[in-house]
């Protein structure tokens, strides 16, 4: 074990029991996986993603590029280990590459809350807590978030600020604002992106003090979609690597995560280490780490030590040596041994622990999230804010403020706490990399992606840091470039001749660290991913085993299968019966529009193709509707109530599309016509009654209807009532067959319904479902806008130039049907297929190519005549058929075409698209 008694802010009281790689071991509350694993000895996790290399850990939070792992338990899912808080039964294995995703969703809830504030914190370290207590103070309603478990930032605890212990100072500020009741603190809350106008978006880990999970009735995670009119982006600042040959080994890791793991798990990450720096942050972590028994070496590329620095090392036994960089090291699972080189001399040091410490580089993501500039400090060797922008303020190491008593004075002005002097430092020495073999020195550890590979980017002309990026793909793993990002665009600025403030950084997009899909859907999944609409009968249908499907946003019944059957059967069985006897279906998803106006005329006249101001009340007409380029939208049946009201119907998926279309008319184009529109269709349900023994149904239930031909013609309706409840009837048929649609009050649907099924039993009454009324309406020719038709098909095209009128002078779309290419005798025609073979089913969306002579197809490219539309098994012909845009398909009737399916060439002939019933006979019984 590597754990240092009267070290860490663990619970050593409490054990845990976690397994990784199917050994068991034992961790505390408060560790994260990566401390614990680290804590039992074990730095080799995983092997790298492209080259199999060994890999450990490399950091102690976000910033880590190499300890990915996969959780097993209590659910499926990969992540950093340094992220992942220890809890009890924890199962992990290392990441050979891949992880993998689960084979089942997460059972846990994942929330969302709104969040308004005076002033969002980003940021709960020294600098952020000050500047919360401060905007607290004046009163102002503040939203403190912060990412790791507990505020402090990077505060190890042995600084002292007012003459206290760190910690004790953080304890104090965190209890002033949990008495402001405007104060809403958060921790394991990470800022993943920030947007205009004050917008932040930040992931909350729920889980409680000891690192156990949420309970179930919590959501595992949370997004705080926060809006305020105060940023400020006290982030802090990630340490900076330096790149050397094998710098990907386990064993290496920055040394300010050295310290971490120190201070606040109580590990000893090694005991033999050496700290390579070129920067002073790294001898407070070399210091501590031999204060708590490690044997330490100091290598400093620079020509000399800061003398503060150098006494505490002497005082420690701490041997360092200057003007000395790291060119190499040693090991298989785990570093052995260090290669330097110092003057003109290589020398090897052991080591078991490699320490690496070039700069820091402000955490500047969320400044840039919206549009923030970036400037290069040549002091810091680092990009930081530059500017101003409106809301937004960057203070603390965020903002390049690396020093203790600098960064309490951003976060609270002149009412900064005083802090024990700190050492005069030395500028920082800025080495992107030592040099050596390209191919051995690692940029993205995660990636592995190496010097030569930024070589080649620019050797292939690649002059920008973001087509640098694409092309070695460095910043696009789950660290995003934390600790490669810069190194990057330094390396590609040495490579290119360009000073590195001139070829700048990549752009910095949300989010700043992964965040699951699970929490952006929160709980909008399942059914509540897309709102499911059902119909009065849809707990009937589930009753009666339907088999669903979903058209639009409405479930709707497909087909309802008896035991044994599968689709094919089931669909054949209902088309038969009813083309036989009688079926019924639940219509209700049809869109409705009630018209009302003394121009409700007026207006369908110009809406659609044909004239509907000319319909007598009590008559139906069928319309179409074409947009400006006289392309088919919708169409549908237009009832007249009375002289200035209409109900116009629309297909399922067009009622919404379709009221905004007539609206936007209205509204924009002609405001001068008096009418008023409202959608109705969930008022009204409708069952179609179909079938040769429709009329004695209907007939037996409504015994006040005269339901003969003659007093009920086709296309009409009539009102009547049921039991004091009021019915419409209309002659409507979308099969061909004889047919009555029953409207009803939705209220009412259900008792209906039942009592139309029961009046149809002695008559073998069938419900049938929409793969059913596809197939009916299909052999009678009739197309269904959006499957049948794509956006280019006019009215002329279906074969149905007797809907589009030549008496109108003005309607949506009729300038366009003189264009030439609407004349173009080559237009895809709707006709029918029917293969020769009698027995295929030809797929829908299948090219329909000349017939080949020789049974295979010529090299491609190769000319399409069209495409299938619809293709079903039909009862009536006992075979199966299909429907197709072709190009000049009428002209064609009669040929012969191929379809290629599965490989083979299906031989078809073109036919009309009406193939039962062509007279017409069975319309009206």
């Amino acid at each position: 074990m590597s754990r240092v008694d009267g070290y860490g802010r663990i619970d050593r009281g409490r054990t845990l029991t976690f397994t990784f790689d199917g050994r068991t071991y034992s961790g505390h509350p408060g560790d994260t996986l990566a401390s614990a694993l680290l804590a039992n000895d074990v730095h080799l996790v995983g092997t790298s993603v492209k080259l199999g290399r060994p890999r450990g850990i490399g950091a102690a939070w976000t910033e880590d590029p190499t300890g990915l792992v996969q959780i097993e338990k209590p659910f499926p899912e990969m992540l950093q280990a340094t992220v992942v808080e220890l809890t009890d039964g924890l199962v992990a294995r290392g990441v050979n590459g891949q992880g993998r995703l689960a084979d089942a969703a997460d059972p846990a809830r994942y929330g969302r809350k709104h969040t308004h504030a005076d002033t969002l914190v980003i940021g709960a370290g020294p600098a952020g807590l000050l500047a919360a207590r401060s905007a607290a103070r004046a009163g102002e309603s503040v939203v403190l978030v912060d990412d790791r478990a507990e505020a402090g930032g990077t505060l190890t605890g042995t600084e002292r600020i007012d003459g206290r212990p760190a910690r004790e100072f953080v304890d104090e500020v965190t209890a002033e604002l949990a008495r402001h009741p405007e104060v809403l603190h958060l921790q394991r809350t990470t800022a993943f992106g920030q947007y205009d106008d004050g917008f932040v978006l930040a992931l909350q880990r729920r889980t409680d003090h000891l690192g156990t999970a949420a309970p179930a009735k919590k959501s595992r995670q949370r997004v705080h979609r926060i809006r305020a009119l105060k940023v400020v982006v006290a982030t802090g600042a990630i340490e900076r690597p330096i790149v050397f040959e094998d710098n990907d080994r386990p064993g290496i890791m920055l040394a300010s995560a050295a310290r971490d793991f120190l201070h606040r798990y109580g590990v000893l990450a090694g005991r033999e280490i050496v700290v390579f720096t070129s920067d002073d942050a790294a001898y407070a972590a070399a210091i501590d780490l031999a204060g708590a028994g490690a044997n330490v070496t100091v290598l400093d590329a620079r020509d000399s030590t800061p003398a503060e620095w150098k006494t505490r090392c002497d005082e420690q036994g701490i041997v360092v040596h200057q003007s000395t960089v790291v060119t190499g090291t040693e090991g298989q699972e785990r570093v052995s041994g260090v290669l330097a080189r110092e003057g003109d001399g290589v020398v090897r040091l052991p080591a078991d622990l490699l320490l690496v410490s070039g700069g820091w580089n402000p955490a500047v993501h969320l400044f840039s999230h919206v549009k923030g500039e970036l400037a290069y400090d040549p002091t810091l060797g680092a990009f930081r804010p530059a500017g101003t922008l409106s809301g937004v303020s960057v203070i603390g190491a965020a903002n390049g403020t690396f020093d203790l008593a600098g960064v309490l004075h951003d976060g609270a002005g002149d009412e900064a706490p005083s802090t024990e002097p700190e050492p005069a430092r030395l500028p920082v020495k800025v080495l992107w990399r030592i040099e050596g073999d390209p191919a051995r020195q690692f940029v993205d550890i995660q990636r592995d992606a190496t010097v030569a590979d930024i070589g080649r980017a620019v050797r292939a002309g690649m002059r920008s840091v973001e087509h640098v990026k694409r092309y070695t793909t460095i910043g696009t793993a789950h660290d995003q470039g934390k600790t490669s990002g810069v190194i990057a665009s330094g390396i590609a600025a040495e490579l290119l001749g360009r000073p590195i403030e001139e070829l700048g950084t990549t752009t910095f997009r949300p989010p700043y660290t992964p965040v699951a899909f699970a929490a952006l859907a929160g709980r909008e999944h399942g059914h509540l991913f897309d709102p499911e609409r059902v119909t009065s009968l849809h707990s009937w249908h589930v009753a009666a085993g339907a088999v669903f499907e979903d058209v639009g946003q409405w479930k709707r019944a497909r087909y309802y299968p008896k035991p044994g059957e599968d689709m094919d059967a089931a669909v054949l069985r209902e088309c038969a019966a009813t083309r036989n006897g009688v079926g019924i279906l639940d219509g209700s998803t049809l869109g409705k529009i009630d018209v009302q106006g003394p121009d409700a005329g007026v207006l369908l006249d110009r809406i659609y193709t044909n004239m509907m101001s000319t319909l007598k009340v009590g008559r139906v007409r069928y319309g179409v509707m074409c947009g400006n380029d006289g392309m088919v939208i919708d169409d549908g049946t237009v009832l007249r109530i009375a002289e200035n009201r209409f109900l116009v119907t629309t297909t399922t998926g067009g009622a919404a599309p379709v009221l905004d279309w007539m609206e936007e008319w209205l509204q924009t184009e002609w405001p001068d016509l008096r009418v008023h529109l409202a959608s109705v269709t969930e008022q009204w349900s409708v069952f179609p009654v179909v079938g040769p023994r429709s009329r004695v149904v209907i007939g037996e239930l409504f015994k006040d209807v005269d339901v003969s031909n003659e007093a009920f013609p086709f296309m009409s309706w009539r009102d009547t009532t049921l039991d004091g409840v009021g019915v419409r009837l209309a002659r409507i048929s979308f099969s061909g067959e004889l047919a009555y649609e029953v409207n009803v009050n939705s209220w009412y649907a259900l008792s209906l319904w039942k009592r139309l099924l029961e009046a149809g039993e002695p008559h073998g009454i069938t419900p049938y479902g929409t793969e059913t009324m596809h197939v009916l309406r299909a052999e009678k020719g009739y197309p269904i806008i959006g499957q049948d038709t794509d956006g280019t098909v006019t009215p002329h095209d279906l074969g149905m130039s007797w809907v589009v009128s030549k008496k109108k002078e003005d309607f949506i779309g009729k300038r366009s049907f003189s264009r030439p290419e609407n004349q173009n005798p080559l237009r895809k025609q709707f006709v029918s297929l029917l293969p020769n073979d009698r027995r295929t089913r030809l797929p829908e969306g299948s090219q329909i190519v000349e017939r080949q002579p020789g049974g295979t197809l010529p090299e491609p490219p190769v000319p399409m005549l069209g495409h299938v539309t619809s293709s079903y098994h039909s009862a009536a012909l006992g075979r199966p058929f299909a429907l197709a845009l072709v190009k000049n398909g009428r002209a064609r009737i009669g040929d012969l075409v191929h379809v290629p399916v599965d490989g083979a060439l299906v031989e078809a002939e073109i036919g009309e698209t009406v193939l039962v019933d062509k007279e017409g006979a069975r319309r009206d019984g």
